[in-house]
């Protein structure tokens, strides 16, 4: 059985390293693809109520403005 060690365990490692590569890359694609989701898609579910936002900016001493404008 010379063969199972000359041919079969080393042909089982190729296949088990090319496996190994294959999947970490395309987890790094799948994870670094780009996307058309923004911010606001993702977290637009997890927002307070624009009354509740008002009312947590007076309590903390800012103030709210319904533009979407950076602060000057």
């Amino acid at each position: 059985m010379w063969w199972l060690d000359d041919i079969v365990v080393p042909a089982v490692l190729v296949v088990g390293v090319y496996c190994f590569v294959w999947l970490a890359r395309s987890g790094a694609r799948r994870s670094t693809r780009r996307s058309k989701r923004t911010a606001e898609d993702l977290y637009s579910n997890y927002a307070d109520s624009i009354r509740k936002q008002r009312k947590y900016a007076r309590k903390h001493g800012g103030t709210w403005r319904d533009d979407s404008s950076p602060a000057p």
